[in-house]
């Protein structure tokens, strides 16, 4: 063996195999009102105890893990273990106290309501 071919031997047996799942982007649509931007984010197969929303520093991250629990033999499969993540910007005018989201039929609903300040209001003119 020559040295080339024995680096290559001994670099394969310290290589560390971590199984991670395939990720996913979910589809999402986005909406927005005077009061709120409306987050709805397609994660089928997930539980809720599988997903999580996080905020930090203007940014705003959702993940969750689909994990199948399968009985039998598998004659076909297309439908398999997956994560979910999708990464937002926040924009500072969300009041993030007051976010809240629901899951159903594989739809995540965020709901960022908007700060008192970042609402439009209507202003009065006086006759004077």
């Amino acid at each position: 063996m020559n040295e080339n071919t024995e680096l290559v031997a001994r670099t394969e047996q310290n290589v560390e195999r971590v199984n991670r799942l395939p990720l996913t982007v979910p589809v999402v649509d986005i909406f927005e009102n005077d009061h709120e931007i409306l987050l709805h984010a397609d994660m089928p197969g997930v539980a809720k105890e599988d997903i999580s929303v996080d905020i930090d520093n203007g940014k705003m991250t959702l993940s969750g893990t689909r994990q199948l629990h399968l009985t039998g033999a598998a004659t076909w499969r297309e439908f398999a273990d997956t994560e979910f993540r999708r990464v937002f910007s926040v924009p500072q005018s969300i009041d993030i106290d007051k976010v809240h989201a629901e899951l159903k039929d594989g739809v995540l609903r965020l709901h960022l309501p908007k700060s008192e300040a970042a609402k439009p209001r209507q202003i009065e003119i006086k006759v004077g």
